[in-house]
């Protein structure tokens, strides 16, 4: 269990607290509020728990210890410490996880921030949902990005931030620490960066149990208020309960809090002589420009006249060479107009692809649902289906199988330039020499077979000509497991 002197955090620049919500009977969150060493930095960070009623919390207080062990003072590379932490905090969960099979589903999502004062710089390090914001004059940014699939329409603006926070899939993330050994190989899986914290600027640090309850509007009129950091941080969780409380709900507040600096501009004397000086100089100007201008005016009048009559001589040439162009033409073609060409080698497509292929270009939401009572027997492909969205959800329930037809030797799937995220579900695709074509494409795969297939995904890179290019193309790895996990709402009742 988190003790309660976690429960809340305070100084002149900075306040945390933690709350159970209206829900919920237990809090797997927990913060970290503190000054680091004798300097004026602050080591900030909101910790969610993952894995049901004892594991989240096990998790997020593993997190927390390892978070404060290892930054006892400001590190000369924050980034690379940070990242550090997070790595070990992982590792720590997922050895505990090894050794109580009680626990094998825990994990946590975490934001920190590092928060130098006198230096007027903060850096951060998040994974998963909770979440970073920047106020800076009466402006809220959001710094971190979320770390699963809704968050991510809601960032690239795909997703509105109301349809986010009403989406049945909100919750589920596909980061976490103590989830995957990948945290140790992949240097993307932690988000991390750094930026100027000036004098006035304030970070918010929370967890989802406040941005699935309250909206950006509604946190910005609370941080604007003429209120201490103590106010505003009830005055947000106080909201979140109003609005439901589904989840726990924590708040981290920092602020820099260092006298503004509000530089006047003023015109130096020498620049306000040289301005009357100018207004001078400039009337006389003005006076011989209208005389330049209306000499050339008499000119150019003169001039557009012989222009003019060029200009209709040279037309009458065009017409008269077009026409004798024309009846040479209707001479040798015996007057007869050409048929336009047709294309005789094109492929008939049957019903069942017909209609899957309409279903993918029609639709317009996020998550195309494919039922098997629908596509009774495999849908046999003669030709390339093809993916143009920029973002799609294709699940499929039942024995869903594509599979080409028996003259068939192309891709079963292919996205088109403008597609950016694909993700598919509990599809197979049987003996195809190519069953997924993709471009730069981002492509998640999940309970996905691949039978009897030459290659089951072909990717292929368009780079520019003619520069010299540095890229790192990803390793494919492989999961025997769904690398998102939906965010517990049990409640204690004897049973998990």
């Amino acid at each position: 269990m988190i003790s309660k002197d976690r429960e809340n955090a305070m100084a002149d620049n900075y306040f945390g607290h933690t709350d159970t919500g209206r829900v919920r009977n237990n809090n797997e969150d927990t913060f970290i509020a503190r000054n680091i060493g004798r300097s004026n930095t602050v080591l900030a960070a909101v910790i969610d728990g993952v894995g049901g009623y004892n594991g989240g919390e096990v998790a997020a207080a593993i997190a927390h210890d390892v978070f404060i062990e290892h930054l006892q003072t400001l590190p000369s590379e924050p980034l690379s410490t940070m990242a550090d932490a997070f790595r070990i905090a992982s590792r720590k969960i997922t050895e505990k996880k090894a050794g109580d099979t009680d626990l094998d589903s825990m994990a946590c999502v975490a934001t920190m921030a590092l928060a130098d004062i006198d230096n007027n710089r903060f850096y951060y390090a998040h994974v998963g949902d909770t979440r970073l914001y920047l106020l800076r004059d009466g402006s809220l940014v959001k710094i971190s990005k979320d770390h699963s699939f809704v968050g991510f329409l809601e960032d690239s603006g795909r997703l509105t931030e109301d349809a986010a926070m009403n989406h049945p899939k909100r919750n589920e993330i596909n980061k976490a620490l103590g989830f995957t050994q990948q945290i140790d190989t992949d240097e993307s899986f932690i988000e991390t960066g750094e930026s100027p914290f000036l004098p006035g600027d304030l970070l918010l640090l929370c967890s989802d149990g406040l941005t699935d309850m309250v909206d950006r509007n509604g946190i910005l009129g609370i941080l604007n208020q003429d209120l201490t950091l103590q106010q505003k941080a009830t005055a947000l969780i106080a909201a979140a309960n109003n609005n439901g409380g589904n989840d726990n709900v924590t708040v981290v507040l920092v602020e820099n809090n260092k006298a503004r600096q509000q530089p006047q501009a003023t015109m130096p004397v020498s620049n306000q002589q040289k301005a009357s000086a100018s207004s001078t100089i400039k009337d006389a100007e003005d006076a011989t420009i209208a005389q330049q201008f209306q000499s050339k005016k008499s000119k150019n009048m003169s001039n557009n006249r012989s222009n003019a009559l060029t200009i209709v001589l040279g037309l009458l040439c065009l017409l008269f060479l077009g026409t004798t162009v024309w009846l040479f033409m209707k001479q040798q073609g015996g007057g007869k107009a050409a048929l336009p060409l047709t294309d005789t080698t094109q492929k008939l497509r049957n019903d069942n692809e017909v209609k899957l292929q309409d279903a993918i270009d029609a639709f317009k939401g996020d998550t195309l649902v494919l039922v098997d009572t629908a596509f009774k027997q495999p849908v046999i492909l003669s030709d390339t289906l093809h993916i143009d969205q920029d973002t799609l959800y294709i699940k499929a329930k039942g024995n869903f199988v594509l599979q080409p037809d028996t003259a068939y030797r192309g891709p079963g799937l292919s996205f088109g330039p403008e597609s950016r995220v694909i993700v598919l579900e509990n599809i197979k695709f049987n003996g195809f020499a190519v069953a997924i074509n993709k471009q730069d494409n981002a492509l998640s795969l999940r309970n996905v077979q691949f039978n009897n297939c030459r290659l089951p995904v072909q990717g292929s890179y368009i780079l520019p000509s003619d520069k010299n290019i540095s890229v790192d193309f990803p390793l494919i790895s492989q999961h025997t497991e769904q690398t998102v996990k939906t965010k517990s709402t049990t409640k204690p009742n004897g049973s998990r």
